[in-house]
């Protein structure tokens, strides 16, 4: 699995061992000697990747840059770091929305593996947030079809989907049973649909069902 690990730490040494120990994993890394650092080089998630942040680090706090990144929408995940066993703070980063903690030092398997999991977490939230932008474009087409009808193919629209018969139709709106029948035929055109069926699956896509 390919990704970029942002590895957020004030200690050179602890960056570079495990730039190294990443790198040679198959992962691109980019160091950060400080929380405004990173802010200062936002990364891009464009990508796959993660955050290994430190708890404690000079100026900007570990869990303050995680506040400030979820403030900006971020959705890389961030696996903290500590050289202490700090229980509540580890609760707190949880909650938070941290994707694991760590404590220093931490053994290549344990890291890699953690890694892993939070690349395969962002991507997951990714693939999440594409599939609910091409479900509202859709939607959106699908308004654009319904704006396109005439008032009295609307009406036919909202009586049929409620289960209304042509015969039905045509009674409730004072016309011909025929007349019904083209006005039916040309809101199927409109909708780009082949069946009631799918009428009604847009009906309750578009929240017309529930309207009434």
């Amino acid at each position: 699995m390919s990704g970029v690990i942002h590895v957020v730490d004030d200690d050179a040494s602890f960056r570079t061992a495990i730039e190294r120990r990443l790198k040679k994993a198959g992962y691109d890394v980019a160091t950060y000697p400080s929380a405004q650092d990173l802010l200062d080089h936002l990364p891009d998630e464009s990508g796959s990747g993660c955050i290994l942040l430190d708890v404690r680090i000079p100026g900007l706090s570990g869990p303050e840059l995680q506040g400030r990144l979820s403030e900006l929408g971020s959705t890389l995940p961030i696996v903290f770091l500590s050289g202490y066993a700090d229980v509540p703070t580890t609760v707190q980063a949880i909650k938070a929305g941290a994707d694991d903690f760590l404590t220093k030092p931490v053994s290549s398997d344990q890291l890699l593996g953690t890694v892993q999991r939070a690349i395969a977490h962002h991507e997951a939230v990714r693939d999440a947030q594409e599939a609910a932008r091409d479900a509202k474009g859709r939607l959106d087409i699908v308004r654009g079809h319904l704006a396109s009808l005439t008032p009295r193919e609307r009406e036919v629209f909202e009586l049929v989907v409620r289960g209304k018969t042509n015969k039905g139709v045509a009674l409730e709106l004072g016309t011909t049973e025929r007349t019904i029948k083209a006005h039916r035929h040309r809101v199927m055109e409109k909708m780009r649909v082949q069946s009631l069926a799918e009428l009604v699956s847009l009906a309750e896509r578009l929240g017309t069902l529930a309207a009434k």
